[in-house]
């Protein structure tokens, strides 16, 4: 596995956690998978990916997409 699966699969968990919990919890829990979809969106124009980051210094080589991550 490399950081840019890492990535879209830890966005895909939240996603589909949050809407786990929206439904049966409260539906204020649809506001993580907001923020999910924009930060997909920032990294998707900038580049710049937190979780990539992260991802990275646990030791995951890197991928196309965050080749470059900081």
């Amino acid at each position: 596995m490399n950081v840019d699966k890492a990535v879209m699969s830890f966005a895909g968990i939240m996603i589909l956690a949050s809407l786990a919990l929206a439904h049966w919890h409260d539906p204020a829990w649809l506001w993580l998978t907001a923020f999910v979809g924009v930060n997909q969106l920032q990294a998707g124009i900038t580049g710049f990916c937190p979780a990539a980051l992260v991802f990275r210094r646990l030791g995951l080589p890197p991928g196309q997409a965050f080749a470059k991550a900081r």
